[in-house]
């Protein structure tokens, strides 16, 4: 199956509660590459790099996100084509 990229903004109460790093632990179970990142608003922005199920499967995970995570909503948004995609994921 051919790759994807997706970009997702996480809202809720996600900055803090290890989400970066829960989801960059469950993108590499996945095999997904790209990265996830707080951003000013108190959001977090993640773009994933992969198979399409497999990036469905993350996007359902970030639905709840880890156990002290308050997921509110999780937006689906056009990736930016500039920005190149890491060799794995990684956390900014």
């Amino acid at each position: 199956m051919d790759p994807v990229v997706r970009r997702f903004l996480i809202f809720g109460k996600v900055q803090g509660v290890y989400f970066r790093h829960s989801t960059r632990l469950e993108a590499r179970r996945l095999a997904i590459r790209g990265i996830a990142r707080n951003l000013p608003d108190g959001s977090v922005e993640v773009v994933a790099h992969g198979d399409a199920a497999a990036v469905e499967e993350l996007r359902a995970w970030l639905q709840h996100g880890p156990a002290e995570a308050r997921v509110d909503e999780v937006r689906e948004t056009a990736p930016d084509d500039a920005q190149p995609i890491a060799e794995r994921f990684e956390v900014n």
